[in-house]
């Protein structure tokens, strides 16, 4: 889920001049040597489902050029930069095994953003991870639309996540919503399509859950439904 924040899907911080203990940092673990593993669970709307076991490791604080931040990477092949300040959780930069070098972001895109508290929003770039054109190539919907504006808002701050690792209590969820528009089938024509996240972040460890909607419910188009649950971490 590589932009699940990048997923993704989902999103280690930093630098001089920041707070001792930055927004978010126990909600986003920065020291080197943290690992988590999840299951990704995808339900297709052909009724099709695949599970794969996705991880991710802290790195710790490397240089870039414009200064430190701290690097994490996930087994996708997939590595991403972050920093902290007073007004939140961002990532910095990326590289996926294409790049040569990291990629800046042209401006913060925030993981999560201060005050940590329910009604607080932000925008940041997403795409769809799951919407796929049944026969036109490519199939896949990110490739013409790689960029897709999202609004995040916390929903809801002191909440209970049950996972397969365990269960946590105080967590934070965050909710993102945004809308693709694109050409159905002949008969709905232009149709707007829903994306919509749901991001659970708990004390200590991070990220527990996610879940990822994108239904289609066209002749044209298929969409359907990932889930990322915690399994272990450390």
């Amino acid at each position: 889920m590589r932009a699940y924040r990048a997923l993704p899907l989902a999103a280690a911080l930093g630098l001089a001049a920041c707070p001792a203990v930055p927004p978010g940092a126990s909600l986003f673990p920065l020291e080197a040597g943290h690992r988590w593993v999840y299951d990704v669970k995808t339900e297709r709307e052909d009724n099709s489902v695949e599970h794969e076991t996705r991880a991710i490791s802290a790195l710790g604080s490397e240089s870039l050029e414009d200064g430190k931040a701290f690097r994490r990477r996930s087994d996708s092949g997939v590595d991403w930069w972050v920093r902290a300040d007073e007004t939140g959780i961002y990532r910095v930069a990326s590289k996926s095994d294409l790049d040569a070098e990291p990629q800046p972001d042209k401006e913060r895109r925030y993981v999560l953003k201060a005050p940590l508290a329910a009604g607080t929003s932000w925008q940041a770039s997403t795409t769809s991870y799951l919407l796929q054109r049944r026969q036109e190539f490519p199939r896949e919907i990110r490739h013409t639309h790689p960029v897709i504006p999202m609004s995040y808002t916390i929903e809801a701050v002191g909440e209970a996540v049950q996972t397969r690792a365990g269960r946590f209590d105080r967590c934070l969820r965050v909710k993102g919503t945004a809308v693709l528009v694109l050409f159905a089938d002949p008969v709905s024509g232009w149709t707007q399509m829903p994306l919509t996240t749901l991001e659970w972040y708990c004390p200590g460890v991070g990220l527990v859950k996610l879940e990822r909607q994108e239904p289609a419910k066209s002749s044209f188009i298929t969409g359907g439904r990932l889930t990322m649950e915690l399994i272990t971490w450390q």
